[in-house]
């Protein structure tokens, strides 16, 4: 088998150990890994040339059970790493392939190849930077793309206005978002060190283990815990510019607080907390889509909050938990129905936090009938449309109320 170089410069290696090339492709096989968001470092790609020269790489599935062995070590690392050897490991047709896998990504009307999660990240690794050739090196290039100005008009630009390119790199934004960690008191309690409150019982079990000659006091404090987040999410029509960034989102938040329950909605409401525990973004997101029924269809506000009243609400709304209700507001049904079952959750929740992307505009007002129906139910109402957005939303879980959230301006201006 020939090695082959395509017009991009990445050399497609041969399945031979004796070329000097050999090494180098493996090197940069697992670039492309670590980029594509596996943990890879200079000791696993070392392993993995050892393994492929005692192998003697006699067979193609030696040679990637090798590689897998020393590269993959988490479950969810498995999909992008075959997409990943599939594409790289193609000494013929590769542009073919390439340009193939490309077409897929583009949107579709219909849905019979779906590209696979992995796709993405796959493409974007391998393109995103290219082998170093040091004869050609004589030019040092200064990217100044995303400076201070830049990242901060960025951060304020619509989502629904971002290109392919902008919305990947809104994605990594988020993933690399600090949330704080609130905390709230339970009615349990937990041992302490220092001086609180007595605890009558762990006092008298330590003076039994000294028949009572010596009585020492024992402390405990009120026990702290993380309160549930619940998230209700429309995936209508309406919200379908949205839908994708909002889903990446809730994975962080997911990723990063204990306990989230995420509820996604159109005309009926689908429980989509164990897609979203999914460690693999792209993965999740995919889990969801395929978990969602009336993906992108209509909306039944008031119904769904209904349903969610009746099946869930004592189930996850415990402990003082915090509501983000994501939604334009726009019920085509009852309005009376939507503003009784908003009030409902709003009293069986800590907070409901309202986030709408229609507060984009500036000249917002509370018009709908569902909107009047659901402001005065609410105890914020947040914009949700850019990265400044979700910047400050990360700054009200930990308790601190916005002076621009306040729902009661619009409810004077209606």
């Amino acid at each position: 088998m020939e090695p082959a170089a395509n017009s991009d410069g990445i050399v497609m290696p041969p399945l031979a150990v004796g070329d000097g090339r050999f090494a180098d492709n493996i090197v940069y096989f697992g670039r492309v890994l670590r980029r594509a968001g596996l943990k890879i470092g200079p000791a696993a790609i070392v392993d993995a040339i050892e393994a492929a020269e005692a192998i003697g790489i006699g067979s193609r599935e030696e040679f990637y059970t090798a590689l897998f062995c020393n590269f993959v070590k988490r479950h969810e690392d498995k999909p992008v790493f075959d997409e990943a050897f599939q594409i790289f490991w193609r000494p013929r047709d590769f542009d073919s392939k390439l340009i193939q896998m490309l077409s897929h990504m583009t949107p579709d009307i219909g849905e019979k190849d779906k590209p696979k999660p992995a796709a993405a990240r796959v493409s974007e690794s391998l393109y995103s930077e290219r082998p170093e050739r040091p004869r050609e090196r004589e030019e040092i290039e200064i990217d100044a793309r995303f400076s201070v100005s830049e990242r901060e008009v960025f951060r304020k630009t619509d989502f629904a206005q971002m290109t392919a390119r902008e919305l990947a790199e809104a994605r990594q934004q988020l993933s690399r978002l600090i949330l704080p960690m609130d905390e709230v008191r339970t009615r349990r309690y937990q041992p302490s060190n220092r001086v609180a409150r007595i605890d009558p019982r762990a006092t008298l079990r330590a003076a039994m283990k000294t028949g009572g000659s010596l009585i020492l006091p024992k402390w405990r404090k009120p026990k702290t815990v993380h309160p549930p987040l619940v998230i209700i999410a429309d995936i209508s029509g309406s919200m379908s510019q949205y839908t994708r960034i909002f889903l990446h989102f809730m994975h962080v938040l997911t990723e990063r607080r204990r306990r989230v329950h995420t509820f996604l909605f159109g005309t009926r409401l689908t429980n989509v907390t164990r897609a979203m525990r999914h460690r693999d973004p792209d993965e999740a997101v995919a889990m969801c889509s395929a978990a969602v029924k009336d993906w992108s269809g209509g909306t039944r506000i008031g119904e769904t909050l209904k349903e969610f009243n009746r099946l869930w609400a004592r189930r996850v709304l415990s402990q003082g938990a915090i509501v983000l209700l994501i939604t334009d507001g726009l019920e085509r049904d009852d309005a009376e129905l939507l503003g009784r079952e908003t009030d409902r959750l709003h009293r069986s929740c800590r907070r409901l936090i309202w986030l709408n992307p229609l507060l984009r505009y500036d000249g917002f007002e509370a018009r709908a009938r569902g909107v009047r129906a659901m402001v005065p139910h609410v105890d914020e109402l947040r914009a949700v449309h850019n990265l400044e957005a979700i910047g400050d939303l990360a700054e009200a879980l930990s308790g601190a109320i916005g002076k621009n959230s306040d729902p009661k301006r619009f409810t004077a201006s209606s």
